[in-house]
């Protein structure tokens, strides 16, 4: 298909399709002349997943790229696949050693094995959890460990079911899952506590 049947079909216009193969998100298509080429499904299902992960998840054009080359280029190993796609999509953080010794504390003293995880997350979480303190507002530690229990539970579920047939099945899976699942993850738990705080403090619904 010619670049404007890309695009009534994808729903992408002509010009975000250019920029998309200006800044090499998506391969050239095969060239029938001095200015023309054609495109194919996978050209589709490309800009399908660009939409997806710019619009969805809200990653920025860098991240998307990032992304995509891991995609392009997976590593062998699984364990390594989950660190690539979160450097891919993360900003880097950079935590204090204090406030990294606490959350490996606290995570460790929940069973946690951090030894083989990449620190980038360990200082994630360690930079989200002193924005959290610095507020003043208090977070008992019930709340920390429901919060840890809840992601250790999501976390089994998700690898659990990565493909394990081929390695770049699997780091779709995870980049594209881990990625796009985080939005619903959000809805999920906002929706949560609407049901909770009905069921706890009255049934009449909050103001639009």
């Amino acid at each position: 298909m010619r670049i404007s049947q890309l695009s009534d079909r994808s729903g992408v216009p002509v010009p975000t399709i250019k920029f998309y193969l200006r800044e090499g998100l998506i391969p050239p298509g095969t060239r029938t002349g001095t200015t023309q080429a054609e495109y194919g499904d996978e050209h589709m299902q490309r800009l399908r997943l660009i939409r997806a992960l710019a619009t969805h998840a809200g990653l920025s054009i860098a991240g998307v790229r990032g992304l995509l080359a891991a995609i392009d280029d997976p590593p062998a190993d699984a364990h390594e696949l989950f660190g690539v796609a979160h450097r891919a999509v993360s900003a880097p953080a950079h935590a204090a050693q204090d406030d990294r010794d606490l959350v490996r504390g606290i995570l460790e003293n929940e069973g946690w094995n951090l030894d083989t995880v990449d620190e980038s997350a360990i200082d994630a979480v360690a930079v989200a959890y002193r924005q959290l303190r610095e507020t003043g507002v208090t977070f008992p530690d019930d709340l920390t460990h429901a919060y840890i229990d809840a992601a250790a539970q999501v976390a089994r579920a998700e690898v659990a079911q990565v493909p394990t047939g081929s390695t770049s099945d699997a780091f779709a899976y995870i980049a594209v899952g881990s990625v796009l699942a985080e939005p619903l993850l959000l809805a999920l738990r906002r929706l949560a506590q609407q049901v909770e705080s009905s069921q706890r403090f009255g049934s009449q619904a909050p103001a639009e």
